[in-house]
């Protein structure tokens, strides 16, 4: 770029030509045409220039530091966004994982409360044929239990019976033959007792106990002792057929046996 020259520095230089050639000797720039070359003019419009120049850097630097300020705004939005951005997602994810957890309890909880479902039934269906297989127990129960009070009932009616045939073949053992009955301290046990046995010897009493709990008639102790097939067998036909005269008859036979054996 060519350097411009002030009129100043024109001046000088011319002074200094002058001085070179001498005071006295005639200048060459003396001699030549008056030249105007616009000076102020220029200088003028150099500090028009000047101005402009200042305002376009002046107005350069502001946009640049505004187009910075609003670059640097624009950063810290942008990272405030993400900021936000990150946090929402944060929570997101948070949000995310509570609901996995929720979906697998619930899950969990569904699974157990199905099985207990299916436990629950089947529980019930074992408690529905239990029942069923109680109701038919009882059914059983109920008909065996009407089948043996028939069967009580009936044996009671021949208890009856029988008892009406026994009391007047009692009344004249006791009385004719010498029987007493008399009771032994235990529970369904009598003691039948024989006076006019033995006619050698009157008033010796021959005796045997008869139990009475059970649902057949058993002879426990004797006196004097009996041959035990002997008495098994008169014990027998009367629980045959609860015949208690027959039965009296019978052991006093055995007690008449039994004292004429020991004689000869």
């Amino acid at each position: 770029m060519a350097t411009l020259m002030t009129p100043s520095r024109f001046s000088s230089s011319l002074s200094v030509s002058q001085a070179q050639y001498g005071a006295d000797r005639p200048s060459m720039a003396d001699s030549l045409p008056s030249i105007d070359f616009g000076f102020n003019d220029l200088r003028e419009r150099m500090a028009q220039f000047t101005v402009r120049f200042d305002d376009f850097i002046a107005r350069g630097q502001k946009r640049v530091l505004d187009e910075r300020n609003a670059f640097r705004m624009s950063v810290a939005e942008l990272e405030e966004s993400q900021r936000h951005k990150e946090h929402s997602i944060q929570a997101l994810e948070a949000q995310s994982t509570a609901h996995a957890h929720t979906l697998a309890k619930e899950a969990a909880e569904t699974a157990e409360m199905h099985a207990a479902i299916s436990a629950l039934t089947t529980q019930k269906d074992a408690h529905l044929a239990r029942r069923d297989t109680l109701k038919a127990e009882i059914a059983d129960v109920q008909t065996l239990i009407k089948v043996n009070r028939e069967g009580q009932l009936a044996h009671q009616r021949s208890l009856d019976a029988q008892a009406r045939h026994n009391i007047p073949e009692l009344r004249f053992w006791e009385h004719c033959l010498g029987l007493r009955i008399e009771g032994t301290g235990v529970e369904d046990c009598l003691r039948f007792v024989f006076l006019e046995v033995d006619g050698r010897e009157a008033g010796r009493e021959c005796w045997f106990e008869l139990m009475m709990g059970g649902r057949e008639y058993a002879v426990g102790a004797t006196k004097p002792k009996l041959v035990r097939e002997e008495v098994e067998e008169i014990q027998e036909r009367l629980n045959e057929g609860r015949e208690l005269g027959g039965f009296l008859k019978g052991m006093r036979g055995l007690f008449v046996q039994g004292f004429e054996g020991s004689r000869s």
